[in-house]
């Protein structure tokens, strides 16, 4: 009851879209918040603090940071339990695969979390606050805002809650999307080259550009990888190298 009177009298200074906000991520968190501004921050990109004339403090960053230990120490805590009998090397790549950026991107939408994201007006049109990395510094910026305003239990709660309805651990314990690393393996078995790794092209302004890399195996191109990012465009470019290579060493 009296956490509940502390949120409500928090919240009546509150202006009508900062209060929309607050209810928000009350009915996403399921519990009363004490104290909005840790929140308020965690929904602001960096890029809205020159238009509101404020410190470099109160961006989403220094709550990202947080929120990415409370993260980690609770999905480490869940496979622990989870997993009894497997080695570390399984949970660690596990956990990898369930904290990674497009993983965390994905929540923030499932949460609802892009409505109410604040960023500046000159970069609103541009679409930053759709970016993958900023979808999962939220989420995580979120979670560090949980941990300073209702503790870990609260935080190790809303976490385990996520991951239980929008993710399914098992599944993604099972799939193998490493596809750099698989090709790796492949080539090594065969005595072939390391894959070479190469930037065809960059298209875009910084801030939304597009690669294109070709991966080659021998000195002959095998798959080429379109993506946002080198790291998923090189993934692209290996699952289909790895493809093509399967099929010519089985026919």
């Amino acid at each position: 009851m009296i956490n509940r009177i502390r949120a409500y009298l928090s919240k009546r200074t509150l202006d009508s879209g900062s209060r929309k906000k607050i209810e928000f991520l009350e009915s996403v968190i399921g519990e009363p918040i004490q104290r909005p501004h840790y929140f308020l921050r965690a929904l602001r990109h960096r890029s809205r603090l020159i238009e509101d004339n404020l410190d470099q403090a109160e961006s989403y960053e220094q709550l990202e940071f947080l929120g990415d230990a409370v993260l980690d120490l609770v999905v480490t805590e869940m496979l622990f339990q989870m997993y009894p009998e497997r080695n570390e090397g399984f949970m660690t790549k596990l956990r990898s695969r369930l904290v990674r950026e497009d993983a965390l991107a994905d929540l923030s939408v499932k949460l609802g979390f892009p409505d109410y994201i604040e960023v500046g007006a000159r970069v609103k049109s541009q679409g930053i606050q759709l970016k993958n990395s900023v979808l999962s510094d939220i989420f995580e910026a979120v979670i560090g805002a949980i941990y300073k305003d209702l503790g870990f239990k609260a935080s190790q709660k809303f976490i385990k809650i996520v991951y239980t309805t929008h993710v399914d651990i098992s599944d993604v314990s099972t799939t193998q999307d490493n596809y750099k690393s698989l090709l790796l393996e492949f080539t090594q078995a065969r005595k072939l080259s390391i894959p070479d790794y190469i930037v065809t092209s960059e298209t875009g302004p910084d801030h939304d550009k597009t690669f294109q890399i070709d991966v080659k195996v021998n000195e002959e191109v095998f798959g080429h990888g379109k993506a946002k990012n080198k790291k998923k465009a090189e993934q692209a470019a290996a699952q289909e190298a790895l493809e093509i290579l399967q099929k010519k060493f089985t026919s």
